[in-house]
């Protein structure tokens, strides 16, 4: 299999097998047939919003090069379009009306990693030297294009996180409860350790499935009141084991179409060390991303959804979870909502 971007795949990956241009991979699962399953998951007609507020974590401490939410107030005549009375306009009005704008990170907090996020050094055209590439072939500085590659188009000009958003980003998420399981311990969850809590709570994760993991997490993120203590946080709650070759084995065979979880990074990072020479820092991501063009989620809020499910002996919701449909952007905040 060849394709006009890449002459060879990366063992393991998917590239291709959803059409030379595809941008969506693994959604490609999430067919009338996986949602038409899942909206049979909504039998009691009760919503969990599944987001942390966006100005969570809080500061910059944690990641240094994403900053919480700024609002911005354009001016309106003599003050500002905020507050503003329209009689300003037209005497006979009586409407006050508010406008506001803000800068965001677009992964600052309950995010959608698009497959732009994570790429590979990867010799896709045969030649012996590696080059930046993404899922599917797309290229560093073609198709994602940063500030160091150009000074105008800049953003990912393919796989943006946009093709993610009208993919229709609704199925059956299937909750595992590592936090009911391990309490905040840091335990590294492989194979192994999956499906030990799959199986203790007689879930089943099919095809065109969303795999969601709760830990803990996100709880100590709102408990610690937009003061994260990175050290803390460090050593606290179960997180995916992502060097697991198992694990990831799994993942490839199970056809789930993206990991939620309620954490940083879904997987620990760093990560063990590899056993070649080169090799990811972010091994699940790499694997996911990359190779698969699998989405994850990052720092989603699954606490109240958990509780509920407990009490009620299920795993399994309906998930709709649709990113912002902002072209070019490699990743985006999300408000997914659960219903069951």
């Amino acid at each position: 299999m060849s394709n006009p971007r890449w002459k060879h795949r990366p063992e393991g990956s998917n590239w291709g097998d959803f059409g030379p241009d595809d941008q969506i991979g693994r959604m490609n699962l999430l067919t009338p047939q996986t949602r038409q399953r899942a909206l049979r998951e909504a039998t009691n007609g009760i919503a969990f919003c599944l987001s942390l507020p966006l100005d969570y974590p809080g500061g910059n401490v944690l990641f240094q090069h994403r900053k919480e939410p700024k609002f911005f107030y354009e001016k309106r005549g003599e003050g500002f379009n905020y507050n503003f009375r329209l009689a300003n306009v037209c005497d006979c009005f009586s409407d006050v009306v508010s406008d506001d704008a803000v800068l965001m990170f677009t992964q600052y907090s309950t995010q959608w990693d698009g497959l732009g996020h994570v790429g590979q050094m990867f010799d896709a055209n045969g030649d012996g030297i590696p080059e930046k590439v993404y899922y599917n072939g797309y290229r560093a500085g073609v198709e994602v294009v940063g500030p160091d590659d150009a000074k105008e188009g800049l953003g990912a000009r393919s796989i943006g996180i946009e093709r993610l958003a009208t993919a229709g980003v609704q199925g059956r998420g299937v909750l595992v409860d590592l936090e009911r399981r391990h309490g905040r311990e840091r335990v590294l969850v492989g194979y192994d350790g999956l499906m030990a809590a799959l199986d203790a709570q007689r879930a089943e994760v099919g095809e065109g499935d969303f795999l969601c993991l709760y830990t803990g997490f996100a709880d100590l993120i709102l408990e610690m009141n937009k003061q994260p203590d990175g050290e803390v946080l460090a050593r606290s709650c179960a997180v995916l084991d992502g060097r697991d070759e198992k694990l990831l084995q799994w993942i490839t065979d199970s056809g789930i179409v993206a990991i939620c979880a309620d954490n940083f990074a879904v997987e620990a990072y760093p990560a063990s060390p590899g056993t070649t020479q080169h090799y990811p820092g972010l091994p699940l991501h790499a694997h996911c991303l990359f190779k698969l063009g699998m989405n994850l989620g990052e720092l989603w809020y699954f606490a109240e959804l958990a509780q509920w499910l407990r009490t009620h002996g299920r795993s399994s919701f309906l998930l709709t979870a649709p990113p912002l449909r902002l072209p070019g952007a490699v990743g985006s905040p999300v408000t997914p909502v659960a219903t069951v």
